[in-house]
Formats: structure tokens, sequence, C-alpha cells
């Protein structure tokens, strides 16, 4: 009996952290520290930035929001789910959608007493987040160009939570963020385009129900295009220092991305394509150490003394 009852609550955990998805609360943790790190605080230690608890209580505060993202998404995109992805909707359907909302409203208390400590002024900007992402499921996600806007936008503004904080306001940091706009604005269009068939069988109006599969995969190609000029722009500046590397590799993947998306047609090719971005962008994460690899060295030393 215990063991039943043992082995049924690590098959709930193994739901709830699929339902929240918690690799990607794991990239944006080490995401959010490494930008704080080495672009938003480069000046500041290795030991004063990581053991500085305001960040601490941005970045809770964050994945609290987040985590609470996800499974209000789940909620919404039930029905959605069970033909894209059936093995995951029978892994969340392992714990019941009011345990789910129950969590989904203490994840959402928990970011605003997290705001809270920080300031009355973090925990405005979590209240507005916490709302923003509610209102993207809820409404926008029913319009096809304003919900790709939105949730675009919302995938980067954990990173302003930490960009704010640290009042790091330099022109390296905007175009790099314009890069990762257009980078994760087409990974949701081929996220859309990999669930077309789903997205028209429960009439979601996304972007490739809505404009059709031929003017989904321009848009996608431009906006592929688009990404050479924050590149271009980000060249110049000698702080960018050897992760210059990872944005040659950068633009390669996406311009051998932008050929095959053309010749594509089926689920499983816009799938691999998706899943591509979504190594380019991780590699992009652990390329940040290499923005000045003198300041690593400067970190160690500081953090052995």
């Amino acid at each position: 009996m215990f063991r039943f009852k043992l082995k049924n609550i690590f098959f709930k955990f193994l739901s709830l952290l699929s339902v929240i998805r918690g690799y990607n609360i794991l990239v944006l943790i080490l995401a959010q520290y490494l930008a704080a790190i080495f672009i938003f605080s480069p000046k500041k230690t290795l030991r004063n930035t990581i053991f500085d608890v305001d960040l601490l209580y941005i970045i809770l505060a964050t994945i609290c929001v987040v985590a609470a993202g996800y499974i209000i998404n789940n909620f919404y995109d039930v029905q959605l789910d069970s033909i894209t992805r059936p093995l995951k909707t029978r892994i969340h359907n392992y714990v019941r959608q009011s345990t789910k909302l129950k969590l989904y409203f203490t994840l959402n208390f928990l970011a605003f007493t997290f705001g809270i400590l920080i300031s009355w002024r973090a925990a405005i900007f979590f209240t507005v987040y916490i709302f923003a992402i509610w209102f993207y499921s809820h409404k926008l996600k029913k319009y096809p160009l304003t919900g790709l806007i939105a949730v675009t936008v919302l995938t980067i503004l954990p990173f302003f939570a930490v960009f704010i904080y640290f009042k790091n306001f330099s022109t390296i940091i905007f175009v790099h963020a314009i890069f990762l706009f257009l980078v994760i604005m087409v990974r949701e269009l081929l996220k859309d385009l990999q669930n077309m068939k789903a997205a028209i069988i429960y009439n979601y109006a996304t972007f490739p129900v809505a404009y059709g599969e031929r003017k989904t995969k321009i848009v996608s190609i431009f906006l592929l295009v688009l990404t050479v000029l924050p590149t271009a722009t980000l060249f110049r500046y000698p702080a960018l220092s050897a992760m210059k590397y990872y944005f040659y590799f950068a633009l390669t993947v996406l311009f051998i991305l932008g050929v095959c998306l053309w010749r594509s047609s089926e689920t499983k090719q816009y799938r691999m394509m998706h899943n591509v971005l979504k190594v380019l962008l991780l590699i992009g994460v652990f390329s940040l150490i290499f923005l000045d690899t003198s300041l690593i060295v400067e970190k160690v030393i500081d953090r052995l003394n």
C-alpha cells in the first residue's frame, strides 16, 4: 500500500514537472543568472551577483510566473494537445485539472510575494506579467498576428526583469533582444505549422490557419533574413568578444533552416526545424560566457580568493 502511494506521488510529480516544463524552467534560471553575470552586471564580482538576494527573488518570481503560465496554457490547449501531443496529454492527465488550477494560483501568489520582497514596482511588474500571460492564453491567442507577437514578447519579458533591476541600459542589450525576438517568433511560427492540422480540427486561428502555409513560410524566411541586421550591428561592438563565433554559427544555421523551410511540407520536418531553433537558443544561453573571456578569469579568481 505504501509503495503504491509512493509510486502515485512520484508519477504525479513527473506529471506536474511535465506540465510546467521543468526543462525550460531550468534553462530560464541558467539564462537569467548568466545574463546577470556577463551582461547586466559585468563589473560586479561573481560572489556578489550569485548571492544577490534581490536577484534571487526576481528569478524565483519569474519561474513562478512562467510555470503558472505553462499551467494555464495547458488548461486552454488541452484539446489541441490531445492530438499534437497524445503521450504528453496522458501524462498531464495524471493530475486533475482542479489540482493544476490550485497550483496555478499558488505560484502566482508566490510570484507576487517575491515581488513585494524586492519593491512595490517589482510587485506591479510581476502582477502585470501574470495578467498578460492569462490574457494571452484566454484572448490574444485567438488572433493570429497579435497572438504571435504577444507570445514572443512574453517569452523575452523575464530577461527585462533582470535588465530593469541592474539598470544596464546599453545598445548591445537591445540589439541582442531584437535578434532573440526574431528567432523566437520564427520558432513560434514553426510550432504553429507543426500543429496546423490539429488547429484546423479545433478551429484554432493560428497564423498558418489564418494566412496559409505558404505565407507563413514567406514571413518566417523574411524574419530569418532580418536577423542579419542585429547580428551585423553586434559585430561592430568589441564587447561581443568570442561570442561572435556563436553568431557566425547561428547565421549559418538560420540560412540552412530557411532553405529547408521553403522546401518542407510535412509535420515532422517542421518539428525538426522547431527543435533546431530550440537547440540554437540553448547554445546561445551558454555562449553568454564568451562575451568577455577576461571577465571569466577575473570572476573565477575573485571567487577563489
